[in-house]
């Protein structure tokens, strides 16, 4: 037979509460997980693969941004990134500085104009036909 002292009564007591502070401690300070988005940014300038490398590069050097894909046929940007690090405002901004307008953010004067003459709009001096066309593809045509 087990005969408990008061004092080991408070032990067991001390012990208990430490291990609950210790487990509570451990899971609230467990990593939180990262809220990531993705945004589809609507980027009608862009028209070639120089276009598409030129703003994927640029992106990526943004904190906060995972991924940044490119397609210009369709002119649109998907973008992957950590929303406690970056916004999608902050997002466009980087397009727009990059020379390229993206939404309703036009692109930055300076950028553009330093853009090589193959990635500028037609009535810009840049090219009039495919690949680097600057209009977004006219819809397909009906089937008969």
């Amino acid at each position: 037979m087990i005969v408990l002292t008061q004092n080991s009564f408070y032990m067991k007591k001390i012990i208990l509460a430490t291990l609950v502070t210790a487990g509570i401690s451990f899971f609230s300070n467990a990593q939180q997980v990262k809220p990531v988005l993705t945004a589809k940014i609507k980027t009608p300038t862009v028209g070639c693969e120089e276009c598409k490398s030129r703003i994927e590069t640029y992106l990526l050097r943004y904190d906060g941004v995972m991924t940044a894909q490119v397609n210009w046929r369709s002119k649109i940007t998907t973008v992957k990134y950590l929303t406690d690090r970056i916004n999608i405002e902050e997002i466009k901004t980087a397009i727009a500085n990059a020379g390229y307008d993206a939404d309703d953010v036009p692109a930055n004067e300076d950028s553009y104009k330093r853009l090589p003459k193959t990635c500028k709009k037609p009535e810009d001096g840049g090219p009039n036909k495919p690949p680097n066309i600057h209009k977004a593809p006219p819809p397909p045509k009906p089937q008969q």
